[in-house]
């Protein structure tokens, strides 16, 4: 069904029935709930941080002993914000977040697989183009700058990698 099929069938109903589907819609589809409870009581600052210590968690455990380095995790959550339509500063700032938590747990470790330091730059890369995309370039220069720092510090395999971007995006 396409969008102007969609309209033209919910023209044809009323206010009540129109309700009703969208009470249908809210029962049996979690990401509809989901969506409306956002929209309607959208507590960011708490989404934020329950995915921060989400994140955390993947470097850190509190449970178990082995930390799982999984860059889905941060991957799904900023995702899913993305979807939600929260406030783009605070997503950039999770954005970081994931980066600068992944470098405190690789600064404690020494065989860390090169695969773990190309996704670092992955993230690094995406959260460069949101930024820059949503104009809080400015507010977020000195954590690029120092997440570029810190890579090179410990010595990351591809730290000029970061350091290259900044400089491109300095000189753009």
């Amino acid at each position: 069904m396409s969008k102007r099929d969609l309209k033209k069938y919910l023209d044809g109903l009323d206010k009540e029935q129109v309700a009703e589907q969208l009470l249908e819609l809210y029962d049996k589809f979690p990401p509809v709930k989901t969506y409306y409870d956002f929209i309607f009581n959208p507590k960011e600052d708490k989404l934020v941080g329950e995915a921060k210590a989400k994140i955390a968690n993947e470097y850190f455990p509190v449970k178990s002993r082995r930390a799982k380095l999984r860059r889905s995790t941060a991957q799904k959550y900023i995702k899913h914000f993305m979807t939600l339509g929260v406030d783009a500063h605070a997503l950039a700032d999770l954005m970081l977040f994931n980066i600068e938590t992944a470098q405190r747990y690789a600064a404690k470790r020494s065989n860390i697989p090169g695969a773990f330091y190309k996704s670092m730059f992955n993230s690094f890369e995406q959260a460069i183009q949101f930024i820059v995309f949503s104009g809080f370039l400015q507010d977020f220069d000195s954590r690029l700058g120092a997440i570029s720092s810190e890579a090179n510090r410990q010595r990351w395999e591809n730290s000029h990698a970061f350091s290259d971007i900044l400089e491109t995006l300095h000189w753009a």
